[in-house]
């Protein structure tokens, strides 16, 4: 469901694909090539949310930001796992957030890091470039090897495959 709120209406790249069932309403912006999966939500009642290219926003996960506070922006190459919930957070190119993480207000991971399924990154922490964070609330469990950054590149490679495949439909 694509909806308007207040003016403003969901922008969606002709290249990217959105599930039928995945909810975009207000300030939201799709990049080229990026994906949002069945029961997403983008709520860009609050603020913005910029979904850059060749990324990909997996099965029911929630982006919405603090009115006033915060928005989202998720760089390009950016795998969002599934039942992630990013508040207010910015997520650089090149990274990878795991299954039911958590980022809340003005969070930042920086390009080339992992936070692990089900981490919480508290408002405003960093997750420094390169750093694999766990836990609740998160830790730096140790530096991305090179096996990591062979993950980010695969994952979001693999859904820009999924997205072409579920576009020729």
């Amino acid at each position: 469901m694509i909806e308007s709120f207040q003016g403003k209406t969901p922008r969606i790249h002709p290249t990217a694909y959105v599930h039928p069932s995945a909810v975009l309403i207000g300030d939201v912006e799709i990049g080229p090539e990026a994906s949002v999966w069945p029961n997403v939500t983008l709520r860009g009642d609050d603020g913005p949310i910029v979904i850059g290219a060749q990324s990909s926003i997996q099965d029911n996960a929630v982006i919405h930001c603090t009115e006033g506070l915060s928005s989202t922006h998720v760089g390009a190459r950016v795998t969002v796992g599934h039942s992630v919930i990013l508040h207010g957070c910015t997520v650089h190119d090149d990274a990878l957030v795991g299954m039911g993480a958590v980022l809340l207000d003005n969070a930042v991971v920086e390009s080339w890091s992992l936070v692990a399924a089900g981490a919480l990154v508290p408002p405003g922490k960093v997750v420094a470039a390169g750093t694999l964070v766990a836990g609740n609330p998160m830790r730096v469990l140790r530096e991305c090897q090179e096996r990591d950054r062979q993950m980010i590149d695969s994952s979001w490679r693999a859904y820009v495959e999924r997205t072409h495949q579920y576009r020729a439909k």
